[in-house]
Formats: structure tokens, sequence, C-alpha cells
């Protein structure tokens, strides 16, 4: 077979540990380093091939696909949540969305069609917010404005933290990344704005036109293979979309999926109305909070403050964002000084909590007449210090209240439940308690109301165990509940880790993650009378009138998510679509059993208005479920223009997209509108290219969208096309969120990076290398800087060695016998390319790059498999393979046939050389231990043709116990199982560590770690590669033997797949090899000659001390005296330095006496003076 030029063949180890192995992307080891270079020049020349492959892609409008002729043509339609236009674009965004981007790729060599089309969100109240606060700011402080010194405020104590309900708007998303700047002037300006480029954004309009341009030319630089005729900005600025959304929701409406009733809203008392954003003068972006009200009734008999109310139900009433943890309960928290009341509800039992959160509950339905509380008692918390209480889902029947002194009266019921297993500051208040006698004397409290109580573990939590709280406090050594700083240190450590990556292990939930059973279990106590929804606002809101704002049930039009048959319909749709795993599943069941109405209507910001309720409007979680169907003919609308004010390309005007017009395009069997002026070869049109495209195949989005927006998604379609299950979605993948330099993004602390910032840093494929080697799973990724850069470094040092490989083609072997490495190379790589495709199938592109490019060199295949995750540096690459057409019309690699048996002898010889190395180590390296005198010249490998018997009893009882319980028991057990059996008596001290390893060998090779024999001959993989080892071990000779011949130690350590080395050093003496060419820079050299020494073993020895100029043996000459004593003595003629020199014979053999060298010829022996000649060619 004839070599393809754009073939490397490596040495069979050359692959796994040349170009690219000492670079894998370890984020865990990377540390939090950012990035600080000398020198962009290997940057600057990516950058400019990046930029030059986007303008061939421009210009061959490779992205753009509209439907075939063919309606079964294979397809692949793509989609990512559009992301909202008060800012620009950054890493958080691209992370998810270049999950789709690859995926596109990916499918494009399948040979599908593939679209991935892209729209930009403006609907909702951020953007109006911030348009109307620059213009009250100008009012009030001038232009540009003059802002008074800011106070010095007194810093905020966090008494929770907050799981982020991400259904309620993107405000605070934006709050959170600009360091919490008072002013939006301040903002902006911290976005890199000058004051006159501020000013113009006081017109809500400003930010439409200058954002969503900003958002596209960041991700064209990015490479995304978007096809940007199909993007559009939301609200009703334009008028198609509008058009499309009103007809939604007129369908929703007419099938009964909208209803109007009372939901919780920002409310002002005073005002008698809801509280909007730009009502307030603080807390815009606020929405309201949802807690679990926790009722933990009191216990006869009752304090002397209760005195009157012997006759009702009490229940001190706990507000609490995590219900889960109520199984850990071992007190309640209530603040001796702090103010309560007793009031009464309107089915006459009593809440004890604030008469702040009381007022909310009065506006929530709880009291008899709405807004009004019936205050019974009131009363401070030393009152009702040490009352017992009865707590649900606790495991102690009787606990009490006891003081805690840090207690917020502005956030909760002023009543706080403790779980010390998984609450640092309940296990730090309640050890003080436990520890301090004089502490509980102080407050009444006697031992049995504390000292029984510890804390009972009810949550697993990745790296704190079953107790975090304990063991986080624990690590950070915090002394006590006055360890402010550290506690919510230690709070922010495991408050968010314990909810999203915590794993129940209570009995009723055990082995359930702790998101997925939160709302189950807050449902189960509602359901049960234990507890009860409450809601006050997430921040304090005072309206224009100076009223502190509450929550209120107002009446709202909502969507009826969660009724019997909607949701019946929205699981059956799920049970369809695959999502990647198990986990974000189970959090779509799971949400489908808790999810429940969800106000689609608002009366402040952007937006498309009700159709029969023009006073509101269509919210931003609503106006975005089914607009993936938009995208399908928004080309033919809008032909690419943001807002679709330019004429149609086909002429449509927006006024004539009729409700009857959108049913005739996305509903089969539906009569052509006669009343309509479109032609019908036009709808037509529009209808084959939704016909064509939908449904959508994939959609990608952060896991946070999973209770809301993905599964709002899979309900409004199944609402859409009830009988069409044809329309529904096709697959979901749900990523975690994405860690720069292993912390939270934030521009408050400025670790924080934008699309744009990462690809000028980075270069397009840099960044893209890094986000796909961040992380696949439901867990966060981790964006490490230092590792981009590395990735910047290895395209560039791909391309330099691509580069390299097609200058020197001429120099390449051709040749139409393979060698074993040849061979093996191909198994290898055939191997790779299966590998990775079964990988890019499952979107796992962390393991695609190991196996397709980290472990991958064969340069035209690999540049394919790496082309969905680097597209520019492919495209660049397949032009310097002398390909005329891109790359992006390719189809994957064809894998050959893999020979396992080979790829296992290519396994057996990297295990066998690292340990022949560490072996060497070993022996040489300073430090305790038996040591060779210096270093090793020789060595014998050592190869086991069967383990020894009492191995091959361990090897056969453990397949044996694998078989039965599929799979290894716990050592416990197979202990047990070997303890009776003779044949190990004499080796017990070994038979659990040959278990153990067995066990560990199985795990990376599988059922062949048990084995009794090879598949393969080890002596043949040892010869052929005997000079490879001689030279990567740097010997002067190695021999294979077998360990029946070998002495007991060798027989121990040497089994099958196992080889052991025995290093020696043998006597030489040493020959002087003299060049005599003029100006060869070639030198006399003194080199060690063994016994048995053949000429080639001499002349590979001399190569290795100058490789420059002696690449190869045939290169070199190696002569003799003819006759020694008589040329010894003549002066070298330099004008014929062969004169008086012969060729020393190719069959010679060296033999070592005790002073001198001896040359064996046929037989003969005789002196040849230890000098000899070597002329290189």
């Amino acid at each position: 077979m004839i070599v393809d030029f754009t073939v490397l063949r490596f040495p069979i180890l050359g692959y796994k540990q040349g170009l690219f192995s000492c670079l894998s992307m370890d984020s865990a080891s990377a540390g939090q380093q950012q990035v600080e270079r000398k020198s962009t020049a290997k940057l600057d020349e990516i950058l400019s091939i990046e930029k030059q492959v986007q303008e061939k892609w421009n210009q061959q409008q490779v992205f753009e696909e509209d439907a075939p002729s063919d309606p079964k043509q294979p397809k692949y339609m793509v989609t990512f949540p559009y992301p909202y236009m008060n800012g620009t674009l950054h890493l958080g965004h691209t992370f998810s969305l270049s999950k789709c981007e690859f995926a596109v790729g990916y499918q494009r060599m399948q040979g599908k069609k593939c679209l991935f089309p892209f729209g930009l969100h403006c609907t909702g109240m951020p953007i109006k917010a911030c348009a109307d606060k620059l213009t009250r700011e100008i009012a009030d402080f001038g232009y540009p404005p003059q802002f008074p010194p800011e106070e010095e405020e007194e810093k905020e104590e966090v008494s929770e933290v907050i799981i982020k309900d991400k259904s309620k708007g993107k405000k605070s998303k934006v709050k959170a990344k600009t360091g919490g700047l008072k002013y939006q002037w301040q903002i902006m300006a911290a976005m890199g704005f000058k004051d006159e480029e501020i000013k113009p954004f006081c017109d809500v309009q400003h930010w439409l036109e200058y954002f969503p341009p900003k958002a596209k030319s960041d991700l064209i630089k990015m490479g995304m293979k978007a096809d940007w005729r199909r993007t559009f900005i939301t609200t009703d600025v334009n008028p198609f979309y509008d058009s499309f959304v009103r007809w939604q929701f007129i369908r929703l409406k007419e099938r009964n999926k909208i209803k109007f009733g009372k939901r919780h809203t920002i409310f002002s008392p005073k005002d008698g109305q809801p509280c909007m954003d730009h009502d307030r003068s603080t807390g815009e972006g606020v929405g309201p909070q949802e807690y679990t009200l926790i009722k933990l009734k009191v216990l006869e008999p009752y304090p002397s403050k209760f005195s009157k109310l012997k006759s009702k139900n009490i229940f001190l009433v706990a507000a609490t964002l995590r219900p889960e943890t109520m199984f850990g309960q071992t007190n309640i928290w209530v603040r001796p000084d702090m103010k309560y009341i007793a009031h009464e509800l309107k089915n006459g039992d009593v809440f004890v909590c604030t008469r702040r959160s009381a007022r909310n509950m009065a506006y929530q339905g709880f009291t008899k007449e709405d807004g009004k509380i019936n205050v019974l008692v009131e009363l401070v918390g030393q009152d009702i210090m040490g009352v017992a209480l009865s707590g649900p889902l606790t495991s102690y029947k009787k606990i009490y209240t006891l003081p805690m002194l840090t207690i917020k009266e502005d956030k909760g019921t002023g009543v706080v439940t403790s779980v010390p297993s998984d609450a640092p500051d309940d296990f730090a208040a309640l050890r003080d308690l436990k520890n301090k006698q004089p502490f509980r004397e102080k407050y009444g409290l006697k031992d049995e109301m504390v000292l029984p109580y510890d804390p009972v573990p009810i949550i697993d939590v990745p790296e704190f165990g079953n107790l975090c709280a304990v063991t986080v406090c624990e690590q950070m050594k915090i002394q006590s509940q006055n360890d402010k700083d550290q506690l919510q240190e230690a709070k922010e450590k495991v408050y968010l880790k314990g909810f999203y990556e915590g794993i129940m292990i209570v009995p009723e939930y055990k082995g359930q993650q702790v998101q997925a059973v939160k709302k189950p279990i807050q449902k189960k106590m509602v359901d049960a009378g234990e507890a009860v929804i409450y809601f006050e606002p997430e921040k304090k809101v005072m309206s224009r009138s100076a009223d502190e704002c509450v929550v209120a049930l107002c009446d709202q039009w909502y969507l009826e998510y969660g009724e019997k048959t909607w949701r019946d319909l929205a699981t059956k749709a799920l049970s369809n679509i695959d999502t990647y795993s198990e986990d974000c599943r189970r959090n779509f069941l799971s949400t489908l059993d808790w999810l429940k109405e969800h106000a689609c209507s608002r009366s402040y910001g952007l937006g498309t208005k009700l159709p029969w309720d023009e006073q509101y409007l269509i919210e931003s979680l609503s106006d975005s479920t089914i607009y993936m169907a938009y995208y399908t003919i928004a080309h033919l609308l809008q032909g690419g223009v943001f807002d679709g004010k330019s004429p149609s390309p086909v002429g449509i005007k927006p006024e004539q997209m009729t409700p009857e017009i959108w049913d005739y395009i996305f509903f089969k069997g539906v009569q052509f509108p006669k009343s309509t002026k479109i032609p019908r070869n036009v709808l037509d049109k529009l209808k084959k290219e939704f016909e064509y495209w939908y449904p959508v195949d994939l959609r990608v989005s952060g896991k946070d969208l999973v209770p809301n927006h993905l599964t709002y998604y899979i309900y409004n379609h199944c609402a859409i096309w009830p009988n069409d299950s044809s329309k529904w979605p096709k697959s979901i993948r749900a990523n975690g969120h994405i860690l720069l330099n292993s912390e939270k993004m934030s521009k408050s602390t400025g670790n924080f990076l934008s699309l744009s910032e990462a690809i000028n840093k980075f270069s397009a494929d840099g960044m893209r290398l890094a986000l796909a080697d961040a992380g696949d799973t439901m867990e966060d990724a981790n964006f490490v800087e230092k590792m981009a850069d590395a990735g910047l470094l290895r395209l560039y040092t791909y391309l330099e060695w691509v580069k390299e490989i097609l200058a020197t083609t001429e120099l390449m072997r051709t040749s139409k016998t393979l060698t074993i490495s040849d061979k093996i190379f191909d198994s290898e790589m055939n191997k790779a390319i299966h590998e990775t495709k079964g990988h890019y199938e499952k979107m796992l592109y962390k393991e695609a790059l190991k196996t397709g490019f980290f472990e991958y060199q064969f340069i035209r295949t690999q540049t394919l498999m790496l082309y969905p995750i680097c597209p520019h540096i492919c495209e660049h690459v397949w032009g310097l393979l002398g390909n005329k057409g891109s790359i992006m019309n390719e189809s994957w690699p064809v894998s050959g046939p893999v020979d396992e048996k080979l790829i296992q002898m290519s396994q057996y010889l990297i295990s066998s050389a690292h340990d022949f190395r560490v072996r060497l180590k070993q022996l040489t390296a300073p430090g305790k231990g038996k040591k060779l005198p210096g270093k090793p010249t020789h060595a014998t490998v050592w190869i086991a043709k069967s383990f020894p018997p009492w191995q091959v009893t361990v090897l056969t009882s453990l397949k044996t116990l694998y078989e039965k319980n599929n799979g290894f028991p716990d050592n416990k057990v197979i202990a047990a199982e070997l303890k009776d059996k003779k044949e190990l008596d004499k080796y017990k001290k070994k038979v659990m560590p040959f278990v153990q390893a067995t066990k560990d060998n199985f795990e990376k090779i599988g059922s062949k770690a048990l084995q009794l024999a090879m598949d393969f001959d080890e002596k043949e993989v040892i010869t052929i590669y005997h000079q490879y080892l001689v030279t990567t071990l740097d010997l002067e000779g190695l021999d294979v033997k077998f360990s029946d011949d070998g002495d007991g130690k060798i027989k121990d350590d040497c089994t099958p797949g196992k080889p052991y080395i025995v290093y020696r050093i043998e006597t030489s003496v040493t020959v002087q090899c003299i060049n005599p060419q003029a100006y060869s820079g070639l030198f006399e050299v003194a080199l060690p000659v063994f016994e048995d020494d053949t000429k080639v073993k001499v002349l590979t020895r001399l190569m290795k001390t100058d490789r420059s100029k002696m690449k190869d043996t045939k290169q070199i000459k190696l002569m003799m005296y003819s006759d020694f004593d008589k040329n010894s003595r003549t002066i070298p003629d330099y004008n014929n330095i062969e004169k008086g020199l012969v060729d020393v014979p190719e069959n010679v053999i060296f033999n070592l006496t005790t002073d001198s060298v001896l040359m064996q010829t046929n037989g003969q022996k005789k002196e040849f003076g230890r000098k000899l000649f070597y002329i290189v060619k």
C-alpha cells in the first residue's frame, strides 16, 4: 500500500505520547490563573486565518439552507434560547450555544441539511425599566448626571443563599454582573459606554437597535453556523413576530389553556394596586419570592402569653426555601428581643410571626378579611423561649424554641427552622448552646431542651459528606456563631452545592437528587396541612407613594400548566424526547409533577399585547415557547432584517398575516383562506419550509431552564399541535453552568468574560476548544483561562505540524508492505474514528476531543473529526491538503476494520515500557532501596507463560463471583469466599492486594482482566519492538526469557500481561572511533564495546553520539587498519582518507579479553588495536 501523503505513521508509541499528549486539559489542576502573554504572534496568526475563513463562508453562503424539493432528505434543526438584548453576549451564553454549534457541525457530516437559526429576545421589563431609569436620572441629576456622594451603607447580612428562580426574568443577572452599582448610568459606564453614548439609551428603541447587531457580529466572529436570514427580534416592534405571538395566544385561549384569576404580584396597599417597576422608587426588577411556611404546632402546656388561646391551634411558622431539609430539624430559632404577634387566620388557627410577614399574609388569602390582620397577642421572642413544638418530617418527636441573635426582621417570618446538619449557621449556634451552660441559663433553657439534639444526616453532598455543615465548620475552624464572615463563606460553599449536587439519604427519598424532590416534598407537606405556600418580595420594594410593598393575590391572565389533560399530554411528549441523561429526565418529570399556573401577562415592559385584553402585555417566558416554528419561515417574511420593517422577500405585509394564514402554514388539513390576497404558491412555500424543518431535532439550554422555559416549551407544543405529535420536540440537552477560573462569573470581582473578549483573547477556535473540553454533564463546567491559552497553543502547534509534514512528504516511506506498527496504527486510528463518532452522537464533546484530537494523528481524518469544534483551523488545513471545496460539505470519515488483538498488543507494549521505565528509575534515582552501582547497560525481560497456581485460583473465583452477582461483590465477601481455599494459605498477604489489582485492571480492560492467558504472544511483541525498548531505556542490549527459567522472585513478580525486567551492568572496553573527514564537524569518540557486539550494534551506538549528522547506520562506513602494526605508525593522508584502512566485516563479532578487544570473523579472532575509523556519507 502506498502511504497517503496526508498520513504520518509514527512509531507505535508516537501518536499517543507525541505531539499533544502533554497538553491534556485537566481543569482541576489548572488553578485559577489568568493569562499574561509576552507575545501575541500566534494568536494574531490564528485570528487572521479565522477572518479569512469567515469571509469565505460568507461569500459561499454555506450556512443558508432552504427546504429541498425532496421532503424526505434527512434534516437536522437545532435551536438555542434566544438571549436577552440588554447587554452583550458572554461566556455563559457561549458555553450552552457551543453545544448546538458542535452538534450542527457533526450532523452536517452525516449528510443532513442542517438549520441553526438564531433570534434575539427583547420582551419583558428590563430594557424598559433601564431606559426609564436613565430618563429619571437625567431629570434628577442633570446631564451628564452628577450623582450625590454615596453614603456608606451598613453591610447587608445575608440570612439565606437564594436559589434563583430563573422564571422571573433576567434583570437580576444584569445586577449581579455590574457589581451592585446604584445608578443605571453608572452601570452603563461600567460596561464601557461614554456619557454621549449612554444618553440615547433613554429611548427603548436604541436598545433594540444597538445590541442585536452587536450580538450577531460577535457570533459571526465565533464562527457560528447560523442562517442569519432567519434572525429577528421580539416585541411589537417586529410586526411579523407580533402577529405570530398574537396568533399563538388566540389559539391557546380558544383551547382553554389560558385562564383569568388570582396570581401573586408585588402590590402597594396604600395605592391599592399592583406596583410595577415604573411605579417604584426602590426595588426595580424585584419579584415575588416563594417560601414554604412550615407549621410548628405549639404543644401544651402553653406559655403564659398564650393563656387566652387555649382553645385554639397555635403554630409558630417558619419560612424556608428548602422544605426538603425538614427531615433534619432539631429546634426552632427565635430572636429574644424581636417583636412578634399571634394573629388569627380565617380557619381559626393562630400563626406566630412578625407583623411584617403577617401583613403579606393578609393580602394572600390567609385572613378573614383581605388586608386586615386580627392580632390576638403581641409578644417578644423571650416570651416563647423554650416552648415545646411538634414539627413535620423531623425524627424528633418534640423540639424547642431556642435563641438566635442574628435573625433579621426584614426577611421571612422571624421564626427560623434549624437544620444543623446542612446549615452552618444552625450548627454553630446549636454548638454554642450545647457548650455554654451560662448561655442556656440566660434564656431559661433546660438541658433537655438542647443537649439531646444532634445533627441528623439527611443529604449526602460531594466533598462534604452527609453532615456538610459540621464538616465545613470544622474545615474552616469556625468557633462560634459570632464568626459571621466565615459562616457566610461556609454557607456559600455548601448551600448551592447541597441543593444542586446533593443526594437524599432519608429512606423515603433515598438516592434522589435534592433539587428533584424539593417540590414533591413541599406538595406533600401542604397537602397534609403541615405547611402552606407564602410569598413576599425578594427584596424591599418601596412605591413612589412611600409605601412598603407586599405580595398580594391579584387578578391576572395565566397559563393553566398542571391541568391534568394538558399535563398528561406533556408527559407523553417527554417520554419520546431524548434528554441525553436520566438526571435531566427526572428533573422534567419532577417539574411536571409540581408545576402549576404561570402568569402570562404584565402591565409594564416591552412585548406583544394580549389580543383580547390589550391593557396587558404577554410576558417574556410566554412569548418564547413555540417561536422555533417562526424560524422556519422568518427568512421569507423578514429576510434577516431584525425588526421586519423592510419589504418581505416574498411580498407579504404584516397586516396580511391573520390567524387563518398562520393556521394554514402551521396546521395540516386547513383549507386555503379565500379572503387573503397572498398568492397560494407563496403560502405553500412557507408551509413547505415549516413542514420540512419541523420539529426541532435538538434544543440546548442551561439546566436552570428545565423547571420553567423548557417545560413550558413542551407544554405549548402539545397545546398548539395536540393531535400532531410529529411537531413535538425530539431532543433537549441541558448542561450545567460555566465557571470562569473555578469561580462564578461576576463583573464586580473582575471574573468575567464577554464573548468578544474571549475571542480576542484566545481566538474563536481556541475558545471553542476550551468550551468543548470544559464538560458535558449537568454539573457545572469550568472554563480555565490558562487552559484556553493552552488550547490556542495546541491549535497553533497542530497547524505548524501539518505544514512541517506537508513540506517533507518526499521523505516519507512508501511501500506496499505494511509493518506491524502500520497495522497497529491503522487499527488504533479506525477505532478512534468509531469512538469519536459515538461521542459526537451522545454530545460528549470532551470525550470527542480526547479520542479525535488529543490521541489521534492522521491529518486528513483528524481535521474532519475536529471540524465541528474548531471549524476555522480545520477549513484552513483542508485547503493546505489541496482540497478545493469547503470542509463544511465533507462527510464523516469512514473507519476501516479494527483488529482488537493488535490494539491489545499496542496497549501491552505501552504499559510494559512504562513499567520498565519506572523500574529503571527506582534502581538509579537517589533514595532508599536497592540500587545499581551505575547506569545499567543491559536487561532481561522475563515473560510468564501462565499465572502461578494460587493466582489461577483467585482469578477463577473472581470470575465465578462476577457472573453470579452481575458484578464484583464487596471485598469482604470475596475474602470470605477465598479464606478456606488451602492452596492460598502460603499467600494470604498477597491474595487481597492481587484481588484489588485485578478489580482495578477490570475497570480499564473489562473481562480480559480475568483471562488466564493473553490473546497474543508476548514474546513476539517484545521481540518485534526490541530495538525500540533498547532505545527508550537507553540500553546496550536486551534479551527475552520465560519466567519458568528464572528464580523464585521472578516467578512471583511475573504474570501474563505483566512482564518483569531485570537490569544489569556488563563489562565493556573503550575503543577510539576516529573520523578522518576534514571539516565534517565529526570528531574522535570514545565508544564502549561489549562482549558479542555486532557491527550493527557498534554503529548504532556510534550514531547516538551525533544524531544530527548520523541518522541511519547505512550512512556510516566503519573501517579499521589493514595492518595495525604498520599503518598505525603512518601519517594520515587527508587527500586519501581511506589509505591503509579496510572495511570492518559485516559478520564481525567483538570479544573482550582482560585488557583488549578481539574481532571474531568466521571463527578466527584477531586484535585490531582498539581503534576504529568511521566515515559518514
